[in-house]
């Protein structure tokens, strides 16, 4: 643990699900220390069913508290003395009726950064409101965007809100706190909404709109399926291939190769005739399956890909050169990222199961009275 560029940074973790979790992972794989005080529940019933492939865990160390009671709460208290973040993924307000809110952490530790991850927000008319990720985009206006005209809104599973919107910013604003209060010597409270990343995410689109270059409907533009040159295509086997190809150099490319370069075609950009090209690319595109597309098109600068499923990504070729994927336990999972050039970062240690750390994590904090918390039932070992 501890060789990537967070190494020396002490994490802890209040176990929550979804973007929490991930958010603490990342920061895990950069070489924090994290820290997940998970439930005593949990510790008891040795991790659940997916607890040894939970990879949002991977890379961390747990301990399983009562944070009910008084000594399970004042031991949280002293592992904040000693940490440098503390992540949060309850409703507003629970933790401070836990007494673990932010003006009692901070009162124990100045410095300390304070993450909150939420799908509405800290305050607002929704705040106590309960939610998941397709609610947050729904209000957004980035989940009403996707998909294609006529049709509904596609759901894009839970990346855009729960991972890009909430755990992406989270880390963000987290490492930049971590940043500020190494000048200003103070911490803060980072509050990271899922409505609000996922609208900052929709940024450029809404520069185009207020440009003129988009309209606010679904899959008549340039990237949401409306041109016949940004879009999928289904193969000879049943297969797809996405193709890419904005810029007009790659469009030529992409002509010559899907074999339509002499073909008397309408322009590019001639919307009328989009739905004349869409034909035509459709038609050559069931000529041939979806790997000898794969062939003809890898390498090449006519931006189209094979559309592969998360089996076959984690053992293509293209991934492995790169790592993309690495096997741990017998399991395949996504490679940390970014990259390092000199502190790498790392995916060691089994995904931390609830209270499986408990003594080790004691004697890294210089805490001496485990067996008494044990007994109290503060802590539990799993």
């Amino acid at each position: 643990m501890g060789r990537g560029p967070l190494a020396g940074v002490r994490v802890v973790e209040l176990a929550g699900i979804g973007p929490g979790p991930f958010a603490a992972m990342l920061l895990a794989d950069l070489g924090a220390d994290v820290i997940r005080v998970d439930r005593a529940a949990a510790a008891r019933k040795g991790g659940g069913a997916t607890g040894g492939t939970d990879f949002t865990n991977r890379g961390k160390r747990s301990i399983a508290v009562d944070l009910k009671s008084d000594k399970g709460r004042e031991l949280v208290l002293r592992m904040v003395e000693k940490s440098d973040v503390l992540l949060e993924g309850f409703r507003p307000g629970v933790t401070e009726r836990l007494g673990l809110g932010p003006d009692d952490c901070l009162a124990r530790n100045p410095k300390l950064v304070y993450g909150r991850m939420t799908g509405w927000g800290q305050d607002g008319p929704l705040a106590q409101s309960a939610g998941h990720d397709i609610g947050y985009i729904a209000i957004t206006g980035t989940l009403h965007a996707i998909g294609r005209a006529g049709g509904p809104p596609q759901v894009p599973m839970n990346l855009l809100g729960d991972f890009a919107g909430g755990s992406m910013y989270l880390v963000v604003g987290v490492l930049a706190a971590l940043w500020e209060s190494r000048t200003s010597g103070r911490g803060q409270v980072v509050d990271a909404a899922i409505v609000d990343g996922a609208t900052h995410l929709s940024t450029f689109i809404h520069g185009f709109m207020a440009g003129g270059l988009w309209r606010d409907e679904r899959g008549v533009n340039m990237l949401d399926t409306g041109a016949p040159w940004y879009d999928v295509y289904e193969t000879a086997d049943g297969g797809h291939m996405a193709v890419g190809a904005l810029e007009p150099q790659f469009y030529a490319e992409f002509l010559r190769l899907l074999g339509l370069a002499d073909a008397d075609l309408p322009g590019q950009h001639d919307r009328d005739a989009w739905p004349e090209l869409r034909e035509r690319f459709a038609a050559k595109f069931k000529e041939r399956t979806r790997d000898e597309w794969a062939e003809i098109f890898l390498p090449s600068d006519a931006c189209v890909a094979p559309v592969l499923s998360m089996n076959e990504a984690a053992r293509h070729p293209y991934n492995t050169a790169r790592g993309v994927f690495v096997e741990r336990d017998g399991h395949l999972q996504p490679a940390p990222a970014p990259r390092f050039s000199r502190t790498p970062a790392d995916t060691e240690g089994k995904p931390a199961l609830p209270g499986g750390h408990t003594r080790a994590i004691l004697a890294d904090l210089g805490i001496n009275d485990a067996d008494d918390l044990i007994a109290s039932g503060a802590l539990t070992e799993s």
